[in-house]
């Protein structure tokens, strides 16, 4: 069967697999030296994780696909993309996971790379991992002036505008009363930088024309902070094995939330008014954004 037959849940499934494999055959072996760093950057990459913006690259790019390269080269293109989005995203969570920061043990249901390691393997492998993530936008089989649309994209929603930029702010609000507006900015760029990233990425790759990004910018922009909103809400509904990180971390550590600041209720209302725009900016793609709208429902899902 096509991968373009399958329902949203069995697409998603083969997403996730098929991003796990490719992610496999990209990383550095361990056999390869310094094993020790290697092995440490392949246990915060492999073995879990949702790799949701791994599909938001791959339904983007099914969605938007105008270029007339070479499926193969497409294919290509859209892996390495996806495994660049997981790579950025692995090392800021092992980063996060540090003393320094948000002092954490578990990660995806097991021990957090500084505590399988210590901090020192966990900061090289972050440090690693990042730049390995430009390097396979560089080899995409695709033209050149799109790889550095895709290099400029990932650098500027990785960094100091985006999401290293909304974790500092994060880190410099704790125990403060930030206002709803405040709140947003910085979840925008912490966590919604990086989603906006993935769709864009996927629209860059397959060609998107400027009506197609649009619509693509649009959509990331509000399941971006609907992802956010979301995990607000899980940090003090869900417990710690259905997160498979600490649960009520956020509370704990008197970090700004959504439900912090408007409450549970307003929060859920907020999410659903993203959802809906989500869903709206996919409209003039028709059926092309089916995957798109589908990962929409599953992330607004999760609060369920």
């Amino acid at each position: 069967m096509s991968r373009n037959t399958l329902d949203f849940p069995a697409w998603l499934t083969d997403r996730v697999q098929h991003t796990e494999s490719v992610l496999d055959q990209l990383l550095p072996a361990v056999a390869e030296e310094p094993a020790s760093l290697h092995e440490a950057m392949r246990y915060a990459v492999l073995g879990g994780g949702k790799r949701v913006r791994a599909a938001l690259v791959y339904a983007a790019g099914e969605a938007a696909l105008q270029t007339s390269a070479p499926a193969s080269a497409q294919a290509i293109a859209l892996d390495h993309a996806a495994a660049a989005v997981e790579l950025i995203h692995a090392y800021s969570l092992v980063h996060d996971d540090l003393p320094c920061m948000d002092d954490d043990t578990l990660r995806r249901g097991r021990p957090t790379v500084h505590v399988r390691f210590n901090e020192a393997t966990a900061m090289l492998a972050g440090d690693a991992l990042q730049p390995l993530a430009f390097e396979l936008l560089g080899l995409m089989p695709i033209a050149p002036a799109l790889i550095v649309q895709a290099i400029e994209l990932l650098a500027r929603s990785a960094g100091s505008l985006g999401m290293v930029g909304g974790q500092a702010i994060d880190c410099e609000s704790v125990g403060m009363a930030l206002t709803a507006e405040q709140l947003q900015q910085m979840h925008s760029m912490k966590t919604g930088a990086m989603l906006e990233a993935s769709v864009l990425l996927g629209g860059i790759v397959a060609g998107a024309g400027s009506s197609v990004r649009e619509g693509l910018e649009r959509y990331a922009s509000a399941i971006g902070l609907a992802f956010q909103v979301v995990d607000d809400i899980l940090d003090v509904t869900a417990d710690t094995a259905t997160l498979g990180k600490t649960a009520g971390k956020d509370a704990a550590g008197n970090k700004p939330t959504y439900v912090s600041i408007l409450g549970l209720d307003a929060s859920r209302e907020l999410l659903q008014s993203l959802h809906a725009q989500a869903h709206e900016a996919l409209l003039p793609l028709g059926p092309a954004g089916a995957r798109l709208a589908g990962i929409a429902d599953y992330i607004v899902g999760r609060d369920r």
